[in-house]
């Protein structure tokens, strides 16, 4: 597997600072190198390195929701191959 990609581009639009912390989360949590980019986070491996499987990264993404109290508003779901999405979720109102 040679990457994960990570798109946050609800998180962005709605949650911009939460954005850096996602960053530093998943700094503490992998030995991957992590590239930021406008909509997409992308986990790389680092030279030694593994990244994490995706369902590993699905999980460590569902955690980050619950700690940042986002999880009401954001569920994590599958992307296209080796791509994750943080979507917003539709609240009833």
């Amino acid at each position: 597997m040679s990457s994960i990609v990570i798109d946050i581009g609800d998180l962005r639009s709605k949650h911009s600072d939460e954005v850096e912390e996602l960053e530093k989360f998943l700094k503490d949590r992998t030995k991957a190198k992590i590239d930021v980019a406008d909509r997409e986070i992308t986990l790389k491996p680092a030279e030694k390195g593994e990244i994490p499987t995706r369902e590993y990264t699905r999980v460590l993404l569902k955690k980050f929701l619950h700690k940042a109290e986002l999880k009401e508003e954001f569920r994590v779901i599958a992307g296209k191959e080796n791509t994750l999405v943080l979507k917003g979720r539709k609240l009833e109102e």
